[in-house]
C-alpha cells in the first residue's frame, strides 16, 4: 500500500466505525477524568500496552491514528463496554456528564443498599441487647437501677471520646457551645 493510500484509510476516506471508535475512546476516557497517559497505564494494565502519545493521536491527530485489534479488545476491557459500543455511533449515548451522574447514581445506590443493610443489623442486635437488658431489669429495682447507672455511665463515656471538648457541659446537662 503507497503512503497517498494509507493516509486516505487513516483520513476522510476511513470506516466510520473507526471514527466512532475514536469518538467512544475519548468521551470514554473524559467522562473517567482520566488523561491520556492514565489511559495507558490502565491499557498497560489490562494487558494491552500502548503509547499516550498513540491514545492522543486517535483522539485528535490529523490524520486520526488507526486503532489495532488488540487496541480496540483493550479499550473495550478498560472501559467495560462491548465491541459494538466502541465503534457504534456516539451520538447513541448521553452527554458525558450524564454517564458520570449515571454511573454516580448506581454507585451510590450500591453504597446506600450496604449502609442500610449495616442498619438493619445493627438494629436487630440492639434490640436483642435490649431484650436482655430489660430480662435483666425486669428481676427487681435493684437491677433496674444497675442497668439504668450502667447505661448512664456508658452514655457519658462514649460522649467523652466523640466530643472530648464538649463532654463536661453534656454530663452537667448543658448544651454544648456550638448548640
Amino acid at each position: 500500500m503507497s503512503g497517498e493510500e494509507g493516509a486516505e484509510r487513516a483520513g476522510p476516506g476511513r470506516p466510520m466505525p473507526e471514527d466512532h471508535a475514536a469518538a467512544r475512546i475519548k468521551l470514554e476516557r473524559e467522562v473517567r477524568g482520566w488523561s491520556t497517559v492514565k489511559l495507558a497505564e490502565e491499557m498497560a494494565a489490562a494487558g494491552h500496552p500502548i503509547n499516550q502519545s498513540a491514545i492522543w493521536r486517535i483522539e485528535s491527530g490529523k490524520p486520526r491514528r488507526r486503532v489495532n485489534l488488540d487496541e480496540a479488545l483493550g479499550f473495550c476491557k478498560v472501559f467495560d463496554i462491548t465491541m459494538q459500543d466502541l465503534t457504534g455511533p456516539p451520538g447513541e449515548l448521553a452527554t458525558p456528564r450524564i454517564r458520570q451522574l449515571a454511573h454516580k447514581y448506581v454507585q451510590m445506590t450500591l453504597e446506600y443498599r450496604q449502609l442500610r443493610a449495616a442498619i438493619d443489623r445493627n438494629q436487630m442486635h440492639l434490640h436483642e441487647i435490649q431484650m436482655e437488658l430489660d430480662a435483666y431489669g425486669d428481676k427487681g429495682p435493684e437491677q433496674r437501677g444497675q442497668v439504668d447507672e450502667l447505661l448512664r455511665l456508658e452514655e457519658r463515656a462514649a460522649m467523652r471520646s466523640l466530643h472530648p471538648s464538649q463532654a463536661h457541659r453534656r454530663n452537667q446537662g448543658q448544651p454544648p457551645a456550638d448548640e
